[in-house]
């Protein structure tokens, strides 16, 4: 005997191509709902027509109104919701369906929605009988459940960077442009420093490299990946959430949109919709059919070996779109097996990856995974393996591959005497002077397109932040980059100390006049209680001091004692 399977927004630009990935599905009668019965209809005629063997029908149902009346005339044993946008939705109709002891699934991505869900229905799941699944879409629970399967046995995972980069021909209803405006250019969560803190959605683009894709622009987007998998894997320094547009218009124009939202001069960024829809046909013209996702993460695996992992998505012909619908296609057919337990919670909980996977075979989406060994850190790379050796023990738990990202302590800084160069510090982002000054260090260990090394050091001075990038290259040369600019660093190290002297530097690939470079004094060392000491003196000739900064830090532990 079939059962039903009930699909409100079934006429959306998601609901649609769910209802055609369920129609041949087996054991199902597949309702799709509208709240034009005429779509509705002409909906269900289509899909008849492409599998005559489906049982397909087609009712008006307007979701926010006798929601509960039309459940008890139709009797579906599964409802699922694809209407959108989540972000300011209450629980009412996942209520209302669980309640009358129905099964629920919804593709909501929206982070408050998702947070609160199981605490609010899952009593009520559990006393009816019926089970509730919330996320069943591209984030969390494709996210979340490739991050479960590459992570398996990990000693430590130190960060996950998670991509989504759809092809710009694809189909983009007004839900999701909504679900986009409500969070551009405001606070949204991101896990950083091993702890939950704030970014802006969409206001700081970065370039990445998308497997089989190329080199794409994305910027964070709200979704509950960082308060849900940071605190559940126990991430040491960060969890990422990015997206990014194909069209460098559109992904330039939501940059500028959150911009202008974050300086509030654009209050209600969602009256621009209907401009962006119109314009969509003019932008999406010079764009491709192929999108994808990836999901990265770094740490220490169960042999006790530095790694990175990285799950891959690539979807051609247009298929992408098709992505966010399959683990709920997935969690329908763990529902039909009676494979979960009554209760609210999140999809990926219930839905392993190779579920999710084994709805992407009737389409041109291909996944792989692809790992990274890092066998030895670019420090060691460039002393050799007996002079690293020799090091002070907390030197070589910072700089080695396997060291915790993130280290924290307390600094006194200096700051330049006279005005032009303390601008110019300021404009680097190093802190103004003062003692007793938490600071955080975070070491991001990364590979280049080229398969060299990189180390990305930021430190966090009382909130105020600045960041380079170190890389050992292959002609035995060292060098930090500062924005446009790179030092060349002559790295020496004995039993007690390690130097930094600038040795050479250049203003992108243009090599400057050694007289003028910055001189630097930079001197690493352990103290008497174990910690890593740093003591960073930073001159610019004529000029004198630029800044000068020292402290101490020990691995992921907050500052507690003054410098001594």
């Amino acid at each position: 005997m079939n059962r039903r399977v009930l699909l409100i927004g079934g006429t959306g630009v998601f609901g649609e191509r769910l209802a055609r990935h369920l129609c041949p599905v087996g054991g199902i009668d597949l309702i799709v709902t509208s709240r034009n019965e005429l779509k509705a209809r002409q909906l269900a005629a289509r899909l008849v027509q492409a599998h005559p063997f489906a049982s397909v029908s087609a009712i008006q149902l307007d979701h926010q109104h006798n929601l509960g009346a039309r459940l008890e005339e139709v009797k579906p044993f599964i409802v699922i919701d694809c209407s959108g946008p989540f972000q300011n939705a209450d629980y009412r109709i996942a209520e209302t369906v669980l309640r009358a002891g129905i099964h629920m699934i919804d593709l909501a991505d929206a982070r408050d929605y998702l947070n609160n869900y199981a605490g609010a229905l899952d009593e009520v799941a559990k006393r009816h009988g019926s089970v509730g699944l919330a996320g069943a879409s591209s984030t969390p629970a494709l996210s979340a459940s490739a991050v479960r399967a590459l992570s398996r046995r990990w000693q430590r995972i130190d960060s996950i960077d998670i991509c989504i980069t759809p092809g710009g021909r694809s189909q983009v209803g007004r839900a999701v442009i909504s679900a986009i405006m409500s969070y551009a250019g405001r606070e949204i969560p991101v896990w950083r420093e091993g702890r939950l803190t704030q970014t802006r959605g969409w206001l700081i683009s970065r370039s990445v490299i998308m497997p089989d894709l190329g080199k794409r622009r994305v910027a964070p987007v709200e979704t509950l990946d960082a308060e849900l998998l940071g605190p559940r894997h126990m991430v040491a320094s960060r969890v990422r959430f990015a997206a990014g547009l194909e069209s460098p218009p559109e992904q330039r124009g939501m940059q500028l949109i959150a911009l202008l939202a974050k300086w509030r001069l654009l209050r209600r960024p969602e009256r621009l919709i209907p401009l962006l829809l119109a314009m969509r046909n003019i932008t999406r013209l010079l764009t491709s059919d192929r999108g994808g996702m990836s999901v990265e993460i770094s740490g220490i695996d169960a042999a006790n070996e530095a790694l990175a992992v990285r799950y891959s998505l690539l979807a051609r012909e247009g298929h992408g779109p098709y992505v966010p619908v399959l683990p709920a296609a997935a969690a329908v057919k763990a529902l039909l097996r009676g494979r979960i337990e009554p209760g609210a919670r999140l999809a990926d909980s219930v839905l392993p990856l190779p579920a999710i996977e084994a709805e992407m075979t009737a389409y041109s989406i291909e996944t792989k995974t692809e790992h990274f060994p890092r066998n030895s850190g670019i420090f060691k790379e460039n002393l050799g393996r007996e002079t690293f050796g020799m090091m002070p023990a907390a030197l070589r738990a910072l700089h080695g591959h396997t060291g915790v990202p993130v280290w924290s302590g307390l600094s006194e800084v200096k700051a330049a005497d006279w005005f032009a160069p303390r601008l110019l510090a300021r404009l680097f982002g190093f802190p103004a002077s003062g003692s007793g000054i938490p600071v955080t260090v975070t070491v991001d260990r990364e590979t280049d397109e080229d398969g060299t090394s990189r180390e990305t050091w930021t430190r966090n001075f009382s909130g105020r932040n600045f960041s380079s990038i170190l890389r050992h290259h292959a002609d035995g040369t060292f060098w930090e980059t500062f924005g446009p600019f790179s030092f060349r660093l002559g790295l020496a190290a004995d039993r007690d100390n390690l130097v930094m002297p600038v040795t050479g530097w250049k203003l992108g690939p243009l090599p400057l006049p050694r007289f003028l470079a910055p001189r630097s004094r930079t001197r690493e060392y352990e103290d008497e209680q174990g910690r890593f000491c740093f003591d960073v003196e930073l001159t610019l000739p004529v000029l004198g001091l630029f800044a000068h900064y020292r402290g101490w830090l020990m691995p992921g532990r907050p500052a507690s004692a003054a410098i001594e």
